[in-house]
């Protein structure tokens, strides 16, 4: 199973009740922006903190929310190939 997790020098912040992803230092030399993440983002994201996989994922999320495993496995693949895209996983 792949390990992923975030790149260091991005960090979570709330902004006017918005949770929001920013790089910090020279993350913020290669990434010019920032990204919203609603709840389920958020909780996945720190998730991701440390060292985990998809199917780790999986089971965290379905154990926080009501949510059927074929809905909760494609937005996980989708939120990851997201951040993949964006260079975030390490």
């Amino acid at each position: 199973m792949l390990q992923m997790k975030i790149k260091d020098g991005f960090v979570l912040k709330n902004v006017a009740e918005v949770t929001v992803v920013v790089p910090a230092g020279a993350a913020a030399l290669d990434f010019n922006g920032m990204i919203t993440l609603n709840e389920t983002g958020a909780f996945l994201w720190e998730l991701l903190k440390n060292e985990t996989t998809e199917e780790e994922l999986l089971k965290a999320m379905l154990a926080e929310y009501e949510v059927d495993e074929a809905t909760a496995r494609a937005g996980i693949e989708k939120f990851v190939k997201r951040l993949s895209e964006e260079g975030l996983l390490a």
